[in-house]
């Protein structure tokens, strides 16, 4: 019963299939009959976890079961505590309004690895990294969060799960390491 993290490149593709123009988990994980526990977005990267372990999978990636998911995003502009303040009290979305949860700023750390191909630059916007701890996962929820308090996601970085933490394993990008069984990680294994 493998529990495997992987540090999901930018522009891989959450499926194992092969696909015509992307890469996709079939291409960095070769350990057979794992599926992904939760999903990133393409345009996503960072720390996922795989497993043949149907109860671990509903553990990791069911809102209902709380486990947080810490995302960095480098959003455009330059947002107050007032702005972090809304996103933590949760956002109404229009189809449902997201659960409370943890907004600070950060300042990435030196072994952020360089996305390929870089976002794009504009000497007069300034950038802002924001960490955003929530307990959801709905579709494209962060991207969706940040625009809808006037601050665009140019980055998302998935940098943990439970008290796993993708810079502390030291995954680069496409990069895998096995974990081990039943290991407590806030409910994870």
């Amino acid at each position: 019963m493998p529990l495997i993290a992987l540090n999901k490149p930018f522009g891989t593709i959450c499926q194992f299939s092969p696909h015509e123009t992307r890469a996709s988990l079939g291409d960095w994980v070769k350990t057979p009959g794992v599926y992904p526990a939760g999903r990133l977005d393409a345009d996503s990267e960072g720390l996922l976890l795989l497993t043949d372990d149907g109860a671990l999978q509903t553990r990791i990636a069911e809102p209902r079961h709380k486990l947080v998911k810490r995302y960095w995003a480098q959003v455009e502009g330059a947002p107050d505590e007032a702005v972090l303040k809304r996103l933590a009290k949760g956002i109404d979305l229009g189809d449902y309004i997201t659960r409370p949860c943890r907004a600070n700023f950060v300042e990435p750390p030196a072994t952020l690895w360089p996305r390929t191909p870089p976002i794009r630059y504009r000497a007069a916007i300034p950038t802002t990294w924001i960490e955003l701890a929530i307990t959801e996962g709905k579709n494209r929820q962060v991207r969706r969060m940040t625009a809808a308090v006037g601050f665009p996601t140019l980055r998302l970085v998935r940098a943990g799960i439970g008290a796993l933490d993708v810079f502390a394993l030291g995954l680069a990008p496409g990069e895998s390491m096995e974990l081990p069984p039943r290991a407590p990680w806030d409910g994870i294994g």
